[in-house]
């Protein structure tokens, strides 16, 4: 062996470990870099997960990973679309705090403008026999919310703050031990010829126990004669009272557009105020009781109806199925104390 062999093995050595050296960094490089887009397949939800959380800051369109093909059998669950998916987690929480803003503003709807009936007004409904017994009893109740826009809620922002909801929610908590259903059979743009052709189907063949009817302001705005309309609502009442329903009248409401009629309006709310005398049923003046609200109680107008000057707001409805609603409670109160009040005593008429 040469003398020389140890040095040359030294040298042999040395270059091998340099050239170790200069390679490593590509081969790690190599490991690190990102697979061929056939393989993102193959890569499990953890991994796909970590690397988008890790290049989140990056490009969005080169940190993207395909997401692995799912058995036709599974279903993902909420929570796993959520999780997979930030932008439908977002749009669900909107929807989440959407609601529980909705419920707040319902509960404290009153507290920032108080919900209050016209002072030294006469605040007897009058008898309603049938449900008033029916709640006494803790028996399910019928009640038909019958009419045109006001009814259906035109101008309220949600379902649960149309006056038929509000009153239901509120006779619900009242007897919690009955069972109440309040049917919306509103339909916009109608008036007495036109609700007089769906009576039977849309009120008397639910069986009511009473019908709460909205009539009139449309037929103020189409100039409709007042007259032909009451002697419609009487004739409609009748047929109602016929299988044993208690009825309450709603006049047109007090707001701009109505006002442009103020002499059809008033001849309408007086007809009304008579047809419920004459058939010995119960009456809700809304006109008398919103204008109240306006020139007595200085709310203003654009609290209680919406921008288009003809329908009510959320306050509004809310207030109008307040008053309307302690009117029926009344009612059952005095049944319960065997009191029987003539149907022909006006609510909250301001004299």
């Amino acid at each position: 062996m040469s003398s020389h062999y140890p040095f040359r093995l030294t040298i042999w050595l040395a270059v091998s470990a340099a050239a170790v050296a200069l390679l490593a960094p590509a081969a790690l490089q190599a490991q690190t870099a990102p697979p061929p887009a056939g393989q993102h397949a193959a890569l499990s939800d953890q991994a796909q997960t970590g690397n988008a959380s890790e290049n989140k800051t990056g490009n969005a369109s080169e940190n993207k990973a395909e997401p692995k093909p799912a058995p036709e059998s599974s279903v993902p669950s909420a929570a796993t679309t959520a999780n997979a998916n930030p932008a439908a987690k977002g749009i669900t929480g909107k929807a989440i705090d959407k609601v529980k803003e909705a419920a707040k503003s319902a509960g404290d709807i009153f507290s920032r403008v108080p919900c209050l009936p016209p002072k030294g007004a006469s605040k007897t409904m009058g008898s309603l026999p049938r449900v008033a017994s029916k709640l006494a009893n803790g028996q399910p109740v019928v009640i038909v919310a019958f009419g045109s826009s006001s009814t259906q809620g035109y101008g309220s922002s949600a379902p649960e703050f149309t006056y038929p909801n509000r009153l239901a929610a509120q006779l619900r908590r009242q007897y919690p031990t009955a069972y109440i259903s309040v049917v919306n059979a509103g339909k916009g743009g109608e008036d007495a010829p036109e609700m007089m052709k769906r009576l039977q189907t849309a009120v008397i063949d639910l069986h009511p126990d009473l019908v709460i009817w909205q009539v009139g302001t449309n037929a103020v705005l189409r100039n409709l004669d007042p007259d032909e309309t009451a002697k419609l609502v009487e004739q409609g009442i009748s047929r109602i009272q016929a299988v044993g329903s208690d009825v309450v009248l709603i006049d047109p409401q007090y707001s701009p557009r109505v006002n442009e009629h103020a002499e059809s309006a008033g001849k309408m709310t007086k007809l009304l105020g008579k047809v419920a005398e004459l058939r010995k049923v119960g009456i809700f003046p809304r006109f008398a009781v919103m204008k109240d609200w306006h020139e007595k109680q200085a709310i203003p107008i654009e609290n209680f109806v919406t921008s288009d000057g003809l329908h009510m707001s959320d306050w509004g409805y809310a207030c109008f199925a307040q008053l309307l609603g302690d009117d029926i409670i009344k009612s059952v109160g005095q049944i319960k104390l065997g009191v029987n009040v003539p149907s022909d005593v006006r609510t909250y008429r301001p004299m």
